[in-house]
């Protein structure tokens, strides 16, 4: 099944266009004697569990890499993060199966580095896409189109310096004719790439409705997946974005909305109350809510 038809099929499944983020903050999970790895994952299978039994399904899970190897010690041959990662990403095939996993590790780097970093994600990690960076260019970003994944390339994020680089005016990478905000013609190239290759997408933030509806609009009719963070903590709307594509034109089933510390672990700071479990499942459920199609 092509990466496509695998977004439409788990679009039509849940309901949704949710994506829910997989980004544990261990400081403020509920306390635990258990060893780091036993305490992720069962954190997160009690999480499942109860979202299976009310139904609950999301269109896509998104681990952040980074949020799991920052705990490995390698030096100590500990390797807790990366197991618990292994373990967790095991759960969500047995309580969610068909549900794309997206690797969130924005890769991107010259072509044989980008070559073992697509391995990692998708031979080591068996993930169903992966993030990317674009900025080092085609020969970076090729080597991860492997058959039926998905590419995520970033292109507008949602991260408060993302206006640095990204909207500073370029001359356009594919025409070389026009200026663009550089986002625009970072949209452009994806374009180009995924017109020979198709389940290359892009990121684009919540945080930037005037970015993120000019780039739905270029995408409408390209079968252009979209990841979509920055909806909860980052300050962005499911609902405004939900508009944004409506307006846009844009087939919603190929779009993700991402949460992440919004749905898993909702109060942020401190100590987990000891209603943790029903706090997370008002936040999925709202969320759920918000993105339904």
């Amino acid at each position: 099944m092509s990466y496509l038809d695998k977004l439409r099929q788990s679009a039509k499944e849940a309901g949704n266009i949710v994506c829910m983020g997989l980004d544990p903050i261990v400081s403020v999970l509920p306390a635990s004697e258990a060893p780091l790895r036993e305490r992720l994952s069962s954190y997160f299978a009690e999480i499942f569990r109860r979202m299976r039994l009310e139904g609950t399904v999301p269109a896509a899970f998104k681990p952040n890499i980074g949020y799991y190897s920052s705990l490995d010690r390698p030096r100590e041959e500990d390797f807790q993060g990366s197991l618990a990662l292994a373990d967790i990403m095991d759960l969500i095939e047995n309580f969610f199966p068909g549900i794309p996993v997206i690797l969130d590790s924005k890769r991107g780097d010259i072509a044989r580095s980008s070559e073992n970093y697509a391995k990692e994600a998708f031979d080591s990690w068996k993930a169903d896409a992966v993030t990317v960076s674009p900025y080092m260019g085609t020969d970076s970003v090729i080597p991860f189109a492997f058959e039926d994944k998905g590419v995520y390339i970033l292109n507008r994020t949602s991260n408060p310096g993302a206006i640095d680089l990204q909207n500073m005016l370029s001359v356009d990478a594919v025409d070389e004719k026009e200026l663009y905000p550089m986002y625009i013609a970072v949209a452009h190239r994806i374009a180009h790439w995924a017109s020979s290759h198709p389940g290359l997408g892009a990121v684009v933030g919540a945080t930037s409705m005037k970015e993120l509806g000019e780039i739905a609009s270029y995408y409408s009719d390209r079968d252009m997946p979209m990841l979509i963070p920055g909806v909860g903590s980052q300050g962005g709307s499911a609902t405004d974005v939900m508009a944004a594509l409506k307006n846009a034109e844009y087939p919603a089933e190929l779009a993700r909305i991402n949460s992440s510390s919004g749905l898993t672990h909702p109060w942020k700071k401190g100590e987990a109350p000891d209603d943790w479990l029903d706090q997370v499942m008002a936040s999925i459920h709202s969320l759920f809510a918000e993105a339904s199609i």
